[in-house]
């Protein structure tokens, strides 16, 4: 099922978990995925290994999505090296480990 075919996809936070797993399957249906990262390389860089051991395209792209002035040469790098982006996954997030009722409005917001 590789409906997906000519289109890019960026996928925030794609070094792991749910992020990676995504970034995966729009690969597996055929789409060209960047792998964004903020800290995690080596994750971001084996989640592309994978997307091309199974025949897909993939880039790994770091940028951290808090600090708005990172967000247009990301665009940018995905756009020259994969063409426009048509799919976007806004999977990142920041979390603090804690207690639930320690969660604040403000840190829901920072999510």
């Amino acid at each position: 099922m590789r409906n997906l075919e000519g289109k890019v996809a960026l996928v925030t936070g794609a070094s792991k978990g749910i992020g990676a797993a995504i970034a995966q399957e729009l690969a597996a249906r055929g789409a060209a995925v960047a792998v964004n990262y903020s800290g995690s390389k080596a994750g971001a860089e084996k989640v592309v290994a994978q997307i091309k051991a199974n025949g897909g395209k993939a880039i790994a792209v770091q940028a951290n999505l808090a600090d708005p002035d990172s967000i247009g040469p990301l665009v940018e790098k995905i756009v020259r090296e994969l063409g426009p982006i048509s799919i976007l996954v806004n999977n990142a997030g920041v979390y603090e480990f804690g207690p639930i009722d320690t969660v604040n409005p403000e840190h829901f917001n920072k999510m």
